[in-house]
């Protein structure tokens, strides 16, 4: 099913700079998520004005999620075309149109100067981010994938993660230091927009690097290469694998998004915790996840994907509301600290190991778009809606532990998912769905 990967004897400083380079996208793609729903409630007060914090929250958390809802249509088209043109040019135009949805947001006007214009405007922005990173994962996943050494997918890959890890690390820093220098008022204000500009204008280096990429081998040899209708109709032909694929990452979306981008505004709303100790703990969580992904990718390395995957899936269902719950009940920093970081070990390790399953279930011809359309559709329907969810299980529960649940339930997905995928078998390789 695969063709071999790059020659051993490539110097490891070269291999590193390639990993370096190509993951650079995925830093701006989450740096900029994290932001969005880091100042959720700044957001929220400046383009969705409503007659209650819960409505505009929500609505807010809706836009995010909408962008969510592109991703799908973006790993059909983009990921087509880089299965067509190759890594490094598909890499560059994802590129592209994630930093012109992230300028719009940071230069779009707020309701009270343009009306309507202004959330609009804002949805605009998400969209095209979610029509860009819809592509962009699979397509860095796919490229790390197959310039891995032997017997090394597992921790090659895993750096497509861990990359973000540094996004959401050099955000919460940014975000601590405007409250350090700055007041409350002026944050809301128009503060909060310095960051996503910060964003805007590390672009053109991530565009220098991004260029310098070079084609990975395995691309360069192949002789025939699917046009847009035979990759959607090898799609077509696989469902089932594109299903499973799906399901196994709702783990991945959820927990990320859980552990990252909503515990923010869930320390400052639900637990009353300030907004510095709810970015500091983002922060650890952040180099946490950064430690614990590339171990997953070696563990799954040296003893299969399998056994990892079916190991963090069933400590997170046994332990995810429990943790929640204690920290509802004595909601601390401390607390706040020692939840996260055990949801980010189960996170890290099952991540590390997911990311080469899944470019290893997905047809060669078709295994960026195969591999973006899984994991869109799992961020869809699981991550992206994660902070909307998770801010209406507590208000129609009451408990504000809810969260909880919902990672429950994308655990038992994941759970069955690798156990049909896998089914009979506890090697590297999954047998197809």
């Amino acid at each position: 099913m695969h063709a071999s990967p790059h020659p051993g004897s490539s110097p490891a400083r070269s291999k590193a700079g390639a990993v370096f380079r190509v993951t650079s996208g995925n830093f701006l793609e989450q740096f900029d998520f994290f932001l969005f729903g880091f100042y959720a409630t700044q957001i929220a007060a400046v383009f969705f004005p409503a007659s209650s914090e819960f409505a505009s929250l929500m609505m807010t958390f809706a836009v995010f999620g909408a962008g969510f809802l592109m991703r799908p249509l973006g790993a059909v088209i983009l990921g087509a075309y880089i299965d067509d043109v190759g890594r490094r040019k598909g890499l560059i135009v994802t590129l592209s149109i994630m930093a012109s949805g992230t300028l719009l947001i940071v230069l779009v006007p707020g309701y009270s100067s343009i009306g309507l214009w202004a959330p609009l405007l804002v949805l605009a922005g998400r969209l095209l981010q979610g029509f860009s990173a819809g592509a962009e994962l699979g397509g860095v996943s796919v490229y790390l994938a197959e310039m891995a050494t032997a017997g090394r997918k597992g921790f090659y890959t895993s750096w497509q993660s861990a990359s973000q890890q540094v996004a959401i690390v050099v955000a919460a820093a940014l975000g601590y230091g405007l409250n350090q220098l700055m007041s409350p008022a002026t944050i809301a204000d128009w503060a909060w927009r310095i960051p996503f500009a910060v964003g805007c204008m590390i672009v053109p280096f991530i565009f220098v690097l991004r260029r310098s990429l070079e084609e990975t081998e395995e691309f360069a040899r192949r002789s025939q290469r699917p046009s847009m209708k035979q990759v959607f109709a090898t799609l077509g032909e696989n469902w089932r694998v594109v299903l499973a694929g799906l399901l196994m990452v709702a783990m991945t979306t959820t927990a990320f998004y859980l552990i990252t981008v909503y515990a923010p505004t869930f320390g400052k709303t639900v637990l009353n915790l300030s907004t510095t100790d709810a970015l500091l703990v983002t922060l650890l969580v952040g180099i946490s996840n950064f430690v614990w992904l590339p171990i997953g990718g070696h563990l799954s390395d040296r003893f299969g994907r399998k056994p990892v995957l079916v190991a963090m899936t069933v400590l997170a269902i046994f332990t995810a509301y429990p943790a929640l719950s204690f920290l509802a009940q004595a909601p601390s920093f401390g607390h706040m600290l020692q939840v996260l970081l055990w949801l980010s070990f189960i996170y890290g390790l099952y991540n590390g190991a997911m990311i080469p399953a899944l470019t290893e279930i997905m047809p060669v011809e078709v295994r960026v778009a195969g591999f973006s359309l899984a994991y869109s559709l799992a961020t869809a329907v699981f991550g992206g809606f994660t902070p909307a969810i998770s801010t209406w299980l507590i208000h129609l529960s009451g408990d504000k532990s809810a969260p909880g649940y919902w990672m429950t339930f994308a655990a038992l997905c994941a759970l069955c998912s690798t156990l049909v995928l896998y089914r009979g078998s506890s090697s590297r390789t999954p047998i197809p769905a």
